[in-house]
């Protein structure tokens, strides 16, 4: 005698059907991440977001006094070029400096950056003035670089394309 298989509950709404595929999508393993994100999303090479730049290595010194080695030393431009790098990398975010999930914002990027060792802060201060420079002369009316991030209107797009302009000014003028 053949197995006879109920009909699939349908309801007027089809709710039923709505939570089945739900509770079968829950049921799928989660999609594998990279070990190592891209640099551009479209590029076939995994890279690591600060490839080309030396990580700080610790001195001798540094592991006797058992203190973090000095930052990596970095221009002005590369600090900038490494932000833009590191969004890309983790995700884009407003509102918030980071998310859980891992995003950050422009100052977050910028903060990640110098936290991995590259730079100082004196540089990260140097690099926004050139994205403030950037913003007023594209006329956008904000006293900061983290309002034009959060700006409503301001899409990823947008912080690459400044990132990327301030950056060219800042090798044009040799910092």
């Amino acid at each position: 005698m053949p197995v006879l298989t109920p009909p699939p509950m349908l309801t007027a709404d089809s709710s039923a059907l709505i939570a089945e595929i739900e509770a079968y999508l829950e049921s799928l393993p989660a999609p594998a991440r990279l070990a190592v994100p891209r640099i551009c999303p479209l590029g076939s090479v995994l890279r690591p977001w600060h490839a080309g730049f030396p990580l700080p290595a610790p001195t001798l010194l540094d592991r006797l006094l058992r203190r973090p080695p000095r930052p990596a030393p970095l221009s002005v431009a590369d600090h900038l070029a490494l932000t833009s790098r590191y969004l890309t990398s983790a995700g884009w975010v407003q509102g918030t400096m980071w998310d859980a999930r891992g995003r950050v914002c422009l100052l977050g990027a910028q903060a990640a950056v110098l936290a991995h060792g590259f730079g100082t802060a004196a540089e990260a201060r140097r690099g926004r003035a050139q994205v403030m420079e950037v913003l007023h002369s594209d006329g956008h009316c904000v006293s900061s670089p983290d309002e034009f991030n959060d700006s409503p209107g301001t899409r990823l797009a947008d912080v690459h394309r400044v990132l990327g302009r301030a950056e060219l000014r800042a090798r044009t003028l040799g910092i």
